[in-house]
């Protein structure tokens, strides 16, 4: 699937304790990629997973191709991927790499092994499929569950925490890997703690910290709305 435009106008998420974000306003054209930056507690996998239709809006709203959020909340949810957003859409880490791949290939229409493979090559990994996911590298680590997404050939993906735990040295081939996944298909929504090296050809976000919270209190995210 080619990517799709994001738009989002106004967009909140409140929890039990108040607003987590509030009156964000982001466009990512097709194709483009979006790094959502801000510190723990900025409101940025609520609104990552709010713009995937998988955390529900308490004010604004959202369009995604051609469809509007809250409205269209389950086709949007099949035009978008989460690859990570944790601690509601995380890949298991006492997993090894070919369980995983099996689990996607059997959770997934239409994933199969030669597409999963494929991304592999996309974001240039190699993983051992005898190893734990827990036992990758943190680069390996996110690229696993973007590639896993990626084979969902989606309109969008999304994936949080890009440069967590990762020294400076080596983020670069994160971003660089995710600037070709959407180079050739989705529209890329990433979060991360700190923007993305200058001259990437990223849109960036900058949100500001409101609560301590990765998400709100209560939030209504489960199973079907986190496409897990």
């Amino acid at each position: 699937m080619d990517g799709v435009e994001v738009v989002g106008r106004g967009v909140s998420v409140r929890g039990a304790r108040g607003p987590v974000c509030e009156g964000v306003d982001v466009e990512v054209p097709a194709g483009g990629l979006l790094a959502a930056h801000g510190a723990a507690g900025s409101g940025r996998t609520s609104l990552l997973l709010a713009l995937a239709g998988r955390m529900r809006l308490s004010g604004g709203a959202v369009r995604v191709g051609g469809y509007v959020l809250p409205a269209e909340g389950r086709r949007v949810r099949r035009v978008v991927a989460v690859a990570r957003a944790a601690p509601a859409v995380a890949l298991e880490g006492r997993l090894r790499v070919r369980e995983v791949m099996a689990e996607r290939c059997l959770t997934s229409p239409g994933v199969s092994e030669r597409r999963i493979r494929e991304a592999f090559e996309r974001v240039e990994i190699a993983p051992r499929e005898a190893d734990l996911v827990e036992e990758l590298g943190a680069v390996e680590g996110v690229l696993l569950a973007v590639a896993l997404a990626l084979a969902e050939r989606p309109g969008a993906l999304v994936v949080d925490d890009v440069d967590d735990g990762l020294p400076p040295e080596v983020q670069g081939r994160v971003w660089q890997a995710l600037d070709r996944v959407r180079d050739e298909g989705p529209t890329v929504l990433a979060g991360c703690l700190r923007p993305p090296p200058s001259g990437s050809g990223v849109i960036t976000l900058l949100l500001p910290q409101r609560s301590r919270d990765r998400l709100p209190a209560g939030s209504a995210v489960g199973r079907e709305d986190a496409g897990i």
